[in-house]
């Protein structure tokens, strides 16, 4: 699935939708350059979680957890741009949050795969006039059939 985010309240929106599909033990990855936008679809999926605490990104504490709000389901929230290794990624002991809340990674492609059996990858461009393209990308598990019960998003443009 490919969408077009005109704006980033859009992006947010968008990550509130996607919230909306999560469950315990699911494990998101962003990927993206420098100010794509993943905090700000992370920020919309918090909001749709109706975790406690505001989400800013993690870079320089790596990982935090939000304690679980309306849903029920805390929000782990990772950034590892700075982490080289996968034994770098074990030394945060996410596995130990892991099947209990949701988690998305930033930064995470090629390291954080091997959370969860199957996780959702998506990949966010942003263009000069502040248009994200997200490219969803199901990994294994019933990740395609919920993409299918998302639809469009209001404010997104399918590419």
């Amino acid at each position: 699935m490919r969408l077009t985010m005109p704006t980033a309240a859009d992006t947010q929106e968008f990550g509130q939708r996607l919230a909306g599909l999560l469950r315990a033990g699911d494990l998101v990855i962003l990927t993206g350059p420098l100010g794509a936008g993943k905090t700000a679809l992370t920020q919309g999926i918090g909001a749709g979680l109706g975790v406690d605490g505001r989400i800013t990104s993690p870079t320089f504490v790596i990982a935090r957890t939000h304690r679980g709000g309306t849903a029920g389901l805390p929000l782990v929230h990772v950034d590892a741009y700075r982490l080289e290794s996968l034994d770098e990624l074990d030394d945060l002991d996410l596995d130990t949050d892991v099947a209990d809340s949701v988690t998305v990674v930033e930064w995470g492609a090629g390291l954080a795969d091997r959370l969860a059996e199957s996780h959702l990858e998506i990949a966010i461009e942003r263009d000069a006039d502040e248009t994200r393209s997200l490219s969803l990308h199901a990994r294994g598990g019933d990740w395609a059939s919920r993409l299918e019960a998302l639809g469009q998003p209001v404010g997104a443009v399918a590419c």
